[in-house]
């Protein structure tokens, strides 16, 4: 019998400072997918929050990409602050 290593499951915050870090530059909705190791329809309910709450927008091209707002950038590094504070915590 083969055991594989299986990857830890991310939070919901781990999943948005990847796609905000992966939209800094623009992106199009496959390769975020792909990127993030998700499926079509988790990353298009991400989105839609994203750009709601301002932290992303869309860049209507061919393809259409999806590009980190200032605010997205501001949001991303307290998160990843955050983190990073969070796993100096002893448990």
């Amino acid at each position: 019998m083969r055991w594989f290593a299986m990857r830890e499951r991310r939070s919901k915050d781990q999943i948005v400072i990847e796609i905000l870090h992966l939209c800094e530059n623009g992106e199009n909705i496959t390769r975020i997918v792909y990127r993030t190791n998700t499926s079509f329809t988790i990353v298009k309910a991400y989105l839609h929050i994203l750009m709601k709450n301002d932290l992303l927008e869309c860049i209507e091209a061919s393809p259409r990409l999806y590009k980190t707002t200032r605010k997205g950038l501001e949001m991303r590094d307290r998160l990843e602050g955050l983190h990073k504070l969070m796993e100096g915590l002893k448990v």
